[in-house]
């Protein structure tokens, strides 16, 4: 089952600019995956300038086939890159483009399990139904939600 997730970035005019990720949602692998290989502005903005994606990997990569042939064990150096419904699998740009939202409350509205936010310094992520008395979204730090999630597996509480 999928643990379907939202990446964005804040654009200099104070907009969200957000794609669609489907798979490995959740902070200790996607919030993990963007706290460790994309903390640059530049990166950040290529990621999400993909459209949605299938799942995240430690680098955007290239063009690469969408579905894995294990005959061919030379894809196999694909396996970090990045999977996007556009460019790898050729779906329609019009369905497949990032979306701007005007601010934080508009984009987290019907929002995926978890939205990742990109603030120009660090990844913040917003779980689904995490909202303050007033009804605003509450964001944390994705290295305070790791911690705080591994802890409470182990029973460290």
């Amino acid at each position: 089952m999928a643990t379907r997730s939202n990446i964005a970035y804040k654009t200099a005019a104070g907009k969200i600019r957000s794609v669609y990720c489907h798979w490995d949602g959740y902070p200790e692998h996607n919030g993990e995956m963007l706290r460790r290989h994309y903390t640059d502005q530049a990166k950040v903005e290529a990621l999400v300038g993909l459209g949605s994606i299938s799942s995240l990997g430690e680098e955007i990569g290239e063009k690469h086939p969408f579905d894995k042939n294990y005959e061919q064990p030379e894809l196999a150096l694909t396996d970090n890159w990045t999977l996007a419904y556009h460019r790898d699998r050729g779906e329609d740009w019009a369905y497949t483009s990032p979306q701007t939202f005007e601010d934080a409350v508009d984009w987290v509205e019907g929002m995926e399990e978890f939205a990742y936010l990109w603030n120009g310094q660090d990844w913040l992520v917003h779980r689904e139904g995490n909202r303050d008395a007033n009804g605003f979204p509450i964001f944390e730090f994705v290295e305070q939600v790791v911690r705080k999630d591994v802890m409470e597996n182990m029973g460290w509480e």
